[in-house]
């Protein structure tokens, strides 16, 4: 392989090793912050220990998640000065915003959640949560309006040897980005719903003591799920109403992701909808039906991983469509072994990090509610028994 086909490759294997994240992060924190809420409406401990669990998860998964996202950073300067160079005033202003909402926003606000518990009030506690899950929704939409530029530069001209924007309203409404968000979000939505589902069928199997506690979970992730698989499902298919002429026809490397994700889409919502949805008080009981909620639970990190990589792969050979190939792209001078190098370091620490994110979470699913970090209390901190 020559020194863009790694490029290419190094990005391939980053951005999904990354998105595996993200795509539980968008769908963790509107059902935490959901939870928080009512256990601010209802004062129930129930709900109280929902959010420290889940909560808890959500908290492993952002931590891990931001060191991937760097990465995302490092390889533009390093692998494609030739995007920045052409389109770094225009691509480079919704990634910079994306910056400044989730590393400033968005963790400023998760900080004030995790250590402002017991210390804030209730609502201003809950409003913490809410605002985390807002500024990762702002997050994935700058992020999305600078990779629907990619699939369709509107709003941008040619200024000589780069582009230059004239129109920032066409920007932020591009019509690649109005229906490929809310496919995003609701992929998130499903992710999230699904982690839920095969972690409490998990604990329902083992006939845990927490039985109202996994019960009501899996009820949560069982409805969350039928509205994430709607969404992304119904705008997935409203996306082809804006893609280019071309863009999977005269490409069997995308068409290939695109066919499998849009089958196992609709295998997901026929499972979920015909199945899980109308059964929802009796699933939690249905030991037989345990195993098949929990080999589920990885199936739609893989669709998400099948969706961009159709999106990515059906752009080729241009890097922004008919304005900028992937070969101009790409850094001048950049050799075989330099992309070798970072190729092995990028995705070794990265795929390191999501096996110590799985871990992770798999300890705490296994372990249940008790012994919860997150929201301890003096008392239960200086002895976990308690806790039990």
């Amino acid at each position: 392989m020559d020194a863009l086909d790694l490029a290419r490759l190094q990005f391939a294997l980053t951005g999904s090793l990354h998105f595996l994240f993200v795509v539980l992060t968008l769908g963790l924190a509107p059902l935490v912050a959901i939870m928080n809420t009512r256990w601010a409406r209802t004062g129930r401990p129930l709900f109280e220990r929902m959010t420290r669990f889940w909560g808890q998860i959500y908290v492993i998964n952002y931590a891990l998640g931001i060191v991937t996202g760097l990465v995302m950073e490092f390889q533009f300067g390093l692998s494609w000065s030739g995007l920045s160079h052409y389109a770094g005033d225009v691509f480079g202003a919704p990634l910079a915003m994306e910056t400044l909402v989730a590393f400033f926003l968005e963790s400023t606000f998760l900080g004030l959640w995790i250590f402002g518990w017991g210390r804030l009030p209730k609502w201003a506690h809950v409003a913490c949560i809410w605002a985390v899950t807002a500024t990762a929704y702002a997050s994935a939409f700058f992020i999305m309006v600078a990779n629907s530029f990619l699939q369709n530069p509107a709003g941008a001209v040619d200024a000589g040897d780069r582009l230059a924007l004239v129109d920032a309203g066409a920007l932020f409404t591009n019509k690649t980005l109005v229906f490929a968000l809310p496919h995003v979000l609701g992929a998130g939505l499903f992710t999230g719903a699904m982690v839920l589902v095969g972690a409490s069928a998990y604990q329902l199997r083992r006939r845990t003591h927490e039985q109202e506690f996994f019960t009501r979970s899996m009820k949560t992730g069982i409805v969350t799920a039928a509205v994430g698989i709607t969404l992304t499902v119904a705008y997935g298919y409203a996306q082809f109403g804006g893609i280019q002429d071309g863009k999977f026809d005269d490409n069997p490397a995308a068409a290939v992701p695109l066919g499998l994700m849009m089958e196992g889409g609709n295998l997901l919502s026929m499972v979920v909808l015909l199945f899980m949805l109308p059964l929802i008080r009796k699933l939690p009981r249905w030991r037989w039906a345990h195993p098949l909620l929990m080999a589920l639970t990885p199936v739609p990190f893989v669709m998400a991983i099948l969706g961009w990589l159709a999106r990515e792969l059906g752009r080729q050979p241009w890097m922004i469509w008919e304005k900028l190939t992937v070969a101009d792209a790409v850094t001048p001078g950049l050799t075989t072994g330099m992309v070798t190098a970072s190729l092995t370091g990028f995705v070794a620490v990265l795929g390191l990090l999501a096996v110590v994110d799985y871990v992770l979470i798999a300890r705490v699913v296994r372990r249940g509610p008790r012994d919860l970090a997150l929201g301890a209390t003096a008392t239960e901190q200086r002895s976990p028994a308690l806790s039990h």
